[in-house]
């Protein structure tokens, strides 16, 4: 039987923090009642499904790629990083993995990207919950740091509440300044890293 992997990534699309990724192997006589797209899952249903997928699982791994990875490569090479990461920890050689998307990282397996994945193939869908439960709990270890932005709410993301912190307290170390919001704040800032007077 050929063990199919599942890789999906979190935080694109955010402003601040790294990206995350993970790989999941299922396991076919364990099976997850629930699985789905992160993104249509609620905050607990997530947190549930998270712990679920790490006890029954025939394999898992979560890694990701820094504010720094994200600035130097761009963040669709970053998340492909992070995806790579994910599955060379894995425990278990998978035979074939699925990627969610148009694009795949280079990999010593059989890849293959999948348009929308992560809400038709379970393994894709648990690869998805993992890295949004994961990276979540990321942005808010970094809220306890920086709390000024509102990371615990907005988890990053351009929301109007996170773009009016910026414009107040000016860019941190966490914020991504390949990103245009942020990038045109530093470029009104004397100096990078401080508020404007």
């Amino acid at each position: 039987m050929i063990l199919t992997c599942g890789v999906d990534e979190a935080g694109r699309g955010p402003l601040a923090g790294p990206v995350f990724a993970a790989a999941v192997i299922l396991d076919p006589g364990r099976r997850i009642v629930g699985l789905a797209d992160s993104k249509a899952l609620s905050p607990r249903q997530r947190e549930e499904l998270s712990l679920e997928i790490r006890e029954r699982a025939a394999g898992w791994a979560i890694a990701s790629a820094s504010v720094e990875e994200i600035d130097t490569l761009n963040i669709l090479q970053a998340s492909l990083l992070a995806m790579r990461r994910a599955v060379e920890q894995l425990a278990v050689v998978p035979g074939e993995v699925l990627i969610d998307g148009l694009h795949a990282p280079r990999l010593s397996y059989p890849v293959r990207p999948v348009v929308g994945g992560d809400a038709t193939i379970k393994s894709i869908s648990a690869a998805s919950i993992l890295a949004k439960v994961a990276r979540d709990r990321e942005m808010v270890g970094l809220h306890a740091v920086h709390p000024q932005y509102g990371f615990d709410r907005h988890k990053g993301y351009p929301t109007a509440v996170h773009l009016s912190a910026l414009r107040v307290h000016g860019v941190s170390i966490v914020h991504r300044r390949s990103f245009g919001p942020v990038r045109a704040l530093l470029g009104r800032e004397r100096q990078p890293g401080q508020a404007q007077a």
